[in-house]
């Protein structure tokens, strides 16, 4: 019984310390894809013109 807990004790301490190592990588990579997607943002407007006749065309 002694040896189940301290495996099982092991285990979770091994996955809050890769899930610490994972959380703080994903919020680097949030503020660097946030940084690029400002710079981004107005090259990729379309105008609602251009949208409405590509449906028309299609039905």
């Amino acid at each position: 019984m002694m040896t189940f807990f301290t495996i099982l004790l092991i285990l979770i301490g091994a996955n809050a310390l890769f899930m610490v190592f994972s959380l703080s990588g994903i919020s680097n990579e949030g503020k660097k894809s946030e940084e690029n997607a400002t710079k981004n943002a107005s090259s990729k407007i379309l105008s609602l013109n251009n949208i409405s006749s590509k449906y028309k065309k299609a039905v």
